[in-house]
């Protein structure tokens, strides 16, 4: 993906960056409504939820169609609309989805023109007859645009390895031209794609030791007012259906610059850390996954349970305040809740997840673990430790039937916790991490349900939950 590059390229580019003068943005108001996402995640039991006022409010106003009549009933009448905007077609077909989606709640069915490899079912679906048509809608009519200005390195090329692979992966599924998620055309989208990768700037323009919080929003902003001032996309917006996706720590940074021009702006990041300015309901959290070079990531184990003879295991550097805290009661200190700060030689880190019946994840610097992944992949119940952090794919995912989530006060309580669950409500819970396998492996090129394509869907149930002015 990496492009070969003069030095000097390397240092024109990011001045140019820097030479731009700011442009006033004159942002056209926005209608963000938060009814139909909150609806999606069913927080509140269906039963209590009147569907037709909570999503009446996201529909397009006139003239688009109003969603039970025309979206329900095929095409639209030329008598009311004889020519139709570009962006009055995107948000009439954004209608539409909310309306499959409300009947598929209502009916516990689906709407679908082609077969169905896969239906989501289970507890481990907030609700899954929204998640499976809300995925159908979505492969219907989600259409990206990656601004096509800049150059590599600081754009248009990522990482695909190591920590922060998950950021190359993602552009070159989406820049690739071959997405079925591509637009062929700005005015097709209706998703704007920031082409960024946070990783490659801290690396070709960080200067250790010091590291100064400006300049990377300050980077981010210039690019964003040049697009603001060569295109309309993101002034009629506000920014509402644009994005930008890192897994590196400092990339939460890009919108501290200036707050107000980021409002709505999505930010897709792996450091969703709520207590600092992460927002769930506008914000994206991504899984936090270590790619190996030559492969998408960790390897699957099938051990069957009655075959973990470890209780609790986890071996990782000692960074960060919850895992000073985990070692300091249970750094190989127990047989049962085994805890390495640095492994054996003799003993395999895989074999060892592999061996345990739940794995534990605490944060490290920063809210987000590989090992919540890796766990998964090796069948391992995942026990979630941290403060602040929101979960992947919450939207879609509940967390609580396939995970423990603890606080890092309840650090020392860990074994007691554990021995506390009876055998039956594990056999559960590692029955179901199996269930969600395959929403966090990475497919080249994508497929429905994995982990590109629930990022994807991420972004497409914030993006249904906005409409723009006509």
């Amino acid at each position: 993906m990496a492009a070969a590059l003069s030095p000097s390229r390397f240092i024109i580019f990011p001045a140019i960056f820097f030479l731009i003068v700011l442009i006033p943005l004159y942002l056209s108001p926005i209608n963000r409504n938060r009814g139909f996402l909150l609806l999606l995640r069913l927080t509140t039991p269906l039963s209590q939820l009147n569907l037709s006022e909570t999503l009446q409010t996201s529909l397009p106003p006139s003239p688009l169609p109003n969603i039970n009549d025309s979206a329900d009933h095929g095409a639209i009448s030329t008598n009311k609309i004889k020519e139709r905007s570009p962006v009055e077609k995107i948000e009439d077909g954004l209608a539409r989805a909310r309306a499959a989606i409300r009947r598929a709640i209502q009916t516990r069915n689906y709407t679908s023109g082609k077969e169905e490899t896969f239906i989501p079912r289970g507890v481990v679906y907030r609700n899954p007859y929204a998640f499976h048509q809300s995925h159908i809608e979505m492969e219907k009519r989600l259409k990206i645009w990656p601004y096509q200005e800049g150059e590599q390195p600081l754009m248009h090329d990522a990482p695909a390895n190591n920590i922060y692979g998950i950021e190359g992966q993602f552009m070159d599924e989406v820049e690739s031209g071959k997405s079925q998620f591509a637009a062929g055309h700005p005015e097709e989208a209706n998703v704007f794609y920031i082409p960024m990768s946070m990783a490659r700037i801290v690396h070709f323009m960080y200067e250790p030791p010091h590291y100064e919080g400006q300049w990377i929003p300050r980077l981010v902003t210039h690019y964003i007012h040049f697009l603001a001032h060569k295109y309309p996309y993101w002034n009629r917006s506000n920014g509402a259906d644009h994005f930008l996706l890192s897994c590196h720590d400092w990339a939460p940074d890009v919108s501290s610059l200036k707050p107000d021009l980021y409002k709505h702006f999505i930010r897709a990041l792996c450091n969703a850390n709520t207590s600092e300015r992460f927002q769930p309901i506008r914000d994206i959290s991504i899984p936090e996954i270590n790619i190996p070079p030559g492969k998408l990531g960790p390897p699957h184990l099938d051990q069957p349970p009655n075959k973990r003879p470890i209780l609790a295991f986890f071996a990782g550097s000692a960074h960060g305040y919850v895992r000073s805290v985990l070692f300091n009661y249970w750094k190989e200190k127990d047989t049962e809740i085994q805890v390495f700060e640095h492994l054996p030689r003799n003993r395999n880190y895989t074999n060892l997840m592999g061996d345990s019946k739940f794995c534990l994840c605490p944060s490290g610097y920063e809210v987000a673990s590989p090992r919540i992944v890796e766990a998964i992949a090796a069948g391992c119940v995942p026990m979630i430790i941290g403060d602040h952090y929101s979960l992947p794919f919450n939207d879609v995912l509940d967390w609580s039937k396939f995970s423990l989530i603890i606080t890092s006060d309840k650090i020392p309580e860990i074994k007691k916790i554990l021995k506390e669950i009876p055998a039956e409500t594990y056999l559960r819970m590692q029955k179901r991490v199996k269930q969600v396998q395959r929403h966090f492996v990475i497919n080249r090129p994508a497929k429905p349900y994995d982990m590109l394509h629930m990022i994807l869907h991420s972004l497409w149930l914030r993006r249904i939950n906005v409409r723009l002015p006509s």
